[in-house]
């Protein structure tokens, strides 16, 4: 598939079940205490960096983008799907959504103290990953701080990304490690992880993961 046909696949499937994520996932952290507990501990992080707002990247229908808002962090929900920022600037008037590519985004160098992204890169094909992870650095100050969250991999190969079939569009599962050791690349330190195994979280049967990380200064 070409980066267009990839790119045009996902806007298109969350375009058409826009309305229908918005209501499903409209509370997503009333019983995730420990998914609440490290968006928490990311949140003051940045705060207390002052080096620019949050860029929550692939924001859907910006449920997340609302909670760190109620933090009282100043923060900029960015979504490829025109119907998914529809639904999130109906949902929160008050919060700044715009439509946005995370492989082009429209941010100067340096401009945000915190990027956080929520599964939002699942969808992009491994040799096009570490593209997102190019502009994530180009956006995010010294000093400023990454959450990232992922559906995770058992297979301990650090070079490993396996496909599986995701509800809305075909999604990959990562090597925790890889994703860690690309960022590391990109001077962006992990500093913390959080694990769930495929028994703890049935809805998946797999892994997913938070990565907390920091650029270097």
């Amino acid at each position: 598939m070409t980066a267009a046909g990839f790119l045009e696949t996902t806007r298109s499937a969350y375009d058409a079940r826009a309305a229908e994520y918005s209501a499903l996932f409209r509370d997503p952290l009333a019983d995730q205490p420990l998914d609440r507990a490290l968006i928490d501990t990311f949140a003051d992080l940045v705060k207390a960096t002052d080096a620019g707002p949050i860029a929550d990247l692939g924001c859907g229908p910006g449920h997340y983008t609302a909670y760190l808002h109620a933090r009282g962090l100043p923060v900029l929900g960015i979504d490829l799907a025109p119907g998914m920022v529809e639904q999130a600037r109906q949902e929160h008037p008050g919060i700044r959504f715009e439509v946005g590519s995370m492989f082009a985004l429209e941010l100067a160098d340096g401009s945000v103290g915190g990027v956080f992204s929520h599964y939002s890169i699942i969808h992009t094909p491994p040799e096009r990953v570490h593209e997102l992870f190019d502009e994530f650095s180009r956006v995010l100050a010294p000093g400023g701080h990454v959450l990232l969250s992922f559906s995770a991999t058992d297979e301990p190969s650090p070079q490993v990304a396996e496909s599986y079939d995701h509800v809305v569009a075909l999604a990959y599962r990562w090597s925790t490690d890889m994703i860690s050791g690309m960022l590391r690349e990109r001077s962006i330190i992990e500093t913390a992880r959080l694990v769930f195994s495929g028994d703890q979280d049935a809805r998946r049967g797999f892994p997913r993961v938070f990565l907390l990380a920091s650029k270097t200064g």
